[in-house]
């Protein structure tokens, strides 16, 4: 016995050596460390005051962002995106992917360790040696038994599988952050939907009002027809509007399904199983402050995905550079093998073996310089991404600012304009009664009455939906400051 441990001592020294350098070597780890890339950001917005450079933040809470509207069923419908929207739950799947090749990816860290047993009977033809017959395992064969357990392990003295855990968790911060984008997106969508959906109400009920109006004023050009005031014409003339208008209603009620139909698919339901009663379309716009505090834009997901697949491929070059040092593998091998198996788990049955191996690819025709350029390219193509993602948001509240601002202008315009157009409806009417003005006077005051209330009408559906646009650029929501905070603060001020 003491010999047999002075056996495995000298033959464990090499091995023990070998681990001891392995771990020296340790903390080298080959390609560059990451650093995010430079991107070039204006200090304040064309169209508001107060922002700074974009750094992604998509951990921090956004809340109920869709409840600045104070519309209940609004607030109900959104909720329901998160629990039952498709697209979502196929992000929340890829999360799990994701994260699923981390743990595969550290796995890589431990030693592979494989148990083998088998039982394995042999035989052979007969032969003469020396005037005697042999048989290999005689008459009925021979056997052979084998246990073992196997260990493999490659030291990662280069960093090859430290870069590799560091990309796949770069990766799977990315597809967290796709998930709140692709939230992001089906809410502001849906809210979007939802306020189209009530400017198409009030569009229908205008068209509808409109409708009844003009059946009135076909009866008036009949009563002056019947007395002989009016000519046959001012009776097509209204009766032609009347239907060209009732036609309009109807057509309008195409595109109020269609948007009904796509919150149902937001939400996860079947169209036939969803419905929307009518209700009036909301007139109050929540108060976005201007001065936004800048970690808004620092939490827009869209951002933090794009840099950290940035991060997941500046680790990536790493991986391929190591590929050019030698690969350092330890394995050791030991059980117990016997023709016989009630010999099997006896001293002289057992046998083991440990040993380091190393590796070096001396050519290969020029498969790892390609491979490291692969992965150099694809980090300068994910920086070219991330920066025109940041530029992107950029114009997005850019965009959605000047909307807002110049929508405000033009609905105190057009409100203007349908006010002088319904007096021009009235003054002209009341010229056609007293025999003044033909009936195309009137045709005339009243399509353009109804135009400009369709107009105003587009225009309250479009700061409507232009505030959900504004607040999704702005990374889901703000956190705003108390009154009384505030008054606090200024007299600390």
């Amino acid at each position: 016995m003491e010999r047999l441990e002075k056996t495995l001592t000298s033959q464990l020294k090499p091995a023990c050596w070998v681990a001891w350098t392995a771990v020296a070597l340790f903390g080298c780890t080959a390609g560059p460390d990451y650093v995010r890339p430079p991107v070039a950001t204006p200090a304040a917005y064309k169209e508001a005051q107060g922002w700074k450079q974009a750094s992604p933040e998509d951990e921090k809470p956004r809340g109920n962002w869709w409840e600045v509207f104070n519309d209940a069923q609004l607030n109900a419908l959104v909720t329901q995106v998160a629990i039952s929207n498709q697209t979502i739950k196929g992000a929340e799947a890829a999360v799990r992917a994701a994260q699923a090749i981390v743990d595969e990816a550290r796995a890589a860290f431990f030693p592979v360790v494989t148990a083998n047993a088998s039982m394995t009977r042999s035989g052979g033809r007969p032969s003469v040696s020396g005037g005697s017959v042999n048989s290999t395992g005689g008459a009925g064969g021979r056997d052979s038994y084998n246990v073992s357990l196997e260990a493999s392990w490659e030291i990662d003295l280069w960093g090859k599988v430290r870069r590799a855990v560091e990309s796949s968790e770069e990766s799977a911060q990315a597809s967290q952050a796709q998930l709140q984008a692709a939230t992001l997106s089906a809410q502001a969508t849906l809210a979007e939907d939802y306020f189209m959906l009530r400017a198409q109400d009030a569009q229908i009920r205008l068209l509808n009002e409109t409708v009844a109006a003009y059946e009135k004023s076909l009866q008036l050009t009949r009563n002056q027809y019947a007395v002989g005031v009016a000519g046959r014409s001012d009776v097509v003339q209204a009766e032609t509007q009347l239907k060209s208008t009732q036609a309009q209603a109807i057509d309008a009620m195409v595109l109020r399904a269609q948007l009904e139909h796509a919150i149902a698919v937001l939400i996860g339901k079947p169209p036939a199983e969803f419905s929307i009663a009518v209700e009036p379309v909301p007139t109050e716009f929540p108060v976005i402050p201007v001065d936004l505090p800048s970690e808004l834009l620092e939490r827009r997901p869209d951002i933090a995905a794009a840099e950290r697949q940035t991060a997941a491929a500046n680790a990536q070059i790493g991986v391929a550079e190591s590929a050019f040092f030698p690969a350092l593998t330890l394995s050791a091998n030991g059980g117990y093998q016997s023709t016989m198996l009630s010999q099997l788990f006896t001293m002289p049955s057992r046998y083991w073996s440990l040993g380091p191996e190393l590796a070096e690819v001396i050519f290969d025709a020029g498969l790892r310089s390609a491979q490291t350029a692969q992965a150099i390219a694809t980090y300068d193509q994910n920086v070219a991404t991330y920066r025109q993602t940041v530029l992107a948001a950029f114009q997005d509240v850019e965009d959605n600012l000047a909307a807002l601002r110049i929508l405000e202008q033009e609905a105190a315009v057009q409100d203007e304009a349908v006010k002088a157009a319904r007096e021009s409806v009235t003054i002209t009417l009341n010229q056609y009664r007293a025999g003044t003005v033909n009936y195309l006077a009137v045709v005339v005051v009243q399509a353009t009455a109804l135009t400009n209330e369709r107009t105003a009408l587009t225009i309250l559906g479009q700061r409507l939906t232009d505030s959900v646009a504004l607040i999704k650029a702005l990374g889901g929501g703000w956190n705003q400051t108390p009154p009384a905070a505030a008054a606090d603060a200024q007299k600390k001020g």
